[in-house]
């Protein structure tokens, strides 16, 4: 199987409530990147910020349940199903109850833990 995976763009840094606000400072009062706030409806994410950087976006999601902070990935696929039985015969499951998503992608981890989103290119 020739499975070919690509970053994407998105990269999601998950923080916790009580470091949320000051997060957001940095990136936008110290650092003076492009910082936006986006609506959002999501059962485990508060609030969102977007952040321009460079030709990536960083989500800032604000979680109530988190701890410590955790960045997640984006990697793109011309065929989710096909990656995701590539990934499966390789020993890589997919761990979709670890956040909601929409229908034809998935949440995977590498052996350190760093969660990726597999979706469509």
């Amino acid at each position: 199987m020739a499975v070919k995976f690509k970053a994407g763009i998105n990269i999601a840094i998950k923080i916790p409530k009580n470091k949320y606000e000051k997060t957001v400072a940095f990136y936008r009062d110290i650092l003076k990147l492009e910082v936006e706030e986006k609506p959002i409806d999501h059962p485990t994410v508060s609030r969102t910020f977007e952040v321009k950087f460079g030709n990536n976006i960083i989500w800032l999601d604000c979680v109530d349940n988190y701890t410590h902070s955790e960045t997640w990935l984006q990697l793109t696929v011309p065929d989710v199903e096909e990656a995701t039985k590539y990934l499966h015969s390789n020993g890589v499951e997919t761990c979709d109850e670890i956040e909601e998503l929409p229908e034809n992608m998935h949440w995977i981890m590498d052996p350190a833990g760093t969660v990726f989103n597999v979706q469509k290119s």
